[in-house]
């Protein structure tokens, strides 16, 4: 199998066809998943479409070795959690996948890297060890070569004076944050941007109390004087991400898909405005598993766009008595 072909899809019926070989791939060379396949008696004789593949649950990261081939893993990324609780492990046999998956990913959406001034607000994963999304933020802010370009842990203030700077000197700069550290900035500084992107990648990790989408968005646009606030959708588990632009509506890079599952039963697939448990497939996981059975809730339009609605809670995801093999 040619890896290199994976960022180099430019149809449905490419992508398609990837999918099942890498599917294939993977249930030959992966015990976990294979097992998981067996169980649900499905394998590649019988599976010709992509809705007929199984999804691996998302909570295998956090128990078994998700490992497809011979290959040793390089590096390991793991999930932010509360202390004690069991995280999730990627293991990462490749990085140059995760490289050119979210190098390949930005300049899909927005254009290459080196035109932008990365100023990366991530506080909660600046402080422990193994996050893909500070490796991935810390690339960029190399590649953009810009020397502005830079992490901040609590300084705010200093953060205000950076983006006043450059947008004097109207530069393109890409702001990404956690959602509490962008509501930490705007409870002290309100802001006019006309040359920065703000893009909030989720998440209170406990600092704050939950909110919806909209209220947090409209308080973010309103501080920083942006018309739009755009979203980054990834997670540990996987080496590719989806962006939104605005209103909470992601797009995927053309390796990337998503499904969705009835909630009654996670092995049917439904189709499009209808809500249901987020499946992603994501090529650029062709070492580890590419089907994977998310907890977000959310919908697909008819354009291949995705929105995300929720999460399940633990008393809400039927089926998974399918994961104790």
């Amino acid at each position: 199998m040619d890896k290199n072909n994976i960022f180099s899809i430019t149809s449905q019926e490419g992508f398609k066809s990837l999918a099942l070989e890498i599917f294939a791939f993977q249930y030959h060379n992966n015990p976990v998943y294979h097992e998981f396949c067996t169980y649900l008696k499905a394998g590649p004789k019988n599976v010709k479409e992509l809705e007929q593949i199984p999804f691996l649950p998302i909570q295998f990261f956090k128990t078994k070795e998700i490992i497809s081939g011979k290959e040793k893993p390089v590096a390991t990324f793991t999930s932010s959690g509360t202390t004690g609780a069991v995280t999730s492990k990627h293991l990462v046999t490749d990085v140059s996948l995760y490289e050119k998956s979210y190098l390949k990913g930005f300049a899909h959406f927005y254009g290459n890297i080196d035109e932008y001034c990365v100023l990366a607000l991530l506080p909660s994963y600046l402080e422990r060890d193994g996050s893909s999304l500070i490796y991935m933020a810390n690339d960029l802010i190399n590649k953009s070569n810009h020397p502005d370009s830079g992490f901040y842990l609590h300084d705010l203030n200093s953060l205000k004076d950076k983006l006043i700077k450059l947008e004097t000197q109207k530069t393109k700069t890409l702001l990404i944050g956690v959602s509490f550290a962008l509501l930490d900035m705007v409870e002290k500084h309100s802001l006019k941007l006309k040359h920065t992107i703000v893009m909030e990648t989720g998440g209170m990790k406990g600092k704050r109390k939950e909110m919806i989408r909209e209220e947090l968005h409209t308080i973010l646009k309103k501080s920083f004087g942006v018309g739009q606030i755009h979203s980054e959708y990834g997670m540990t588990e996987l080496l590719s991400q989806a962006y939104s632009k605005g209103n909470g509506i992601f797009k995927t890079p053309p390796w990337m898909n998503i499904l969705i599952r009835d909630t009654e039963d996670p092995l049917t697939i439904i189709g499009p405005d209808k809500t249901g448990g987020i499946n992603v497939i994501d090529l650029a996981n062709v070492n580890s598993c590419s089907f994977i059975a998310t907890q977000d809730l959310g919908k697909v339009y008819l354009d291949g766009s995705f929105e995300i609605l929720g999460r399940f809670d633990h008393s809400d995801i039927r089926g998974c008595n399918l994961m104790v093999l």
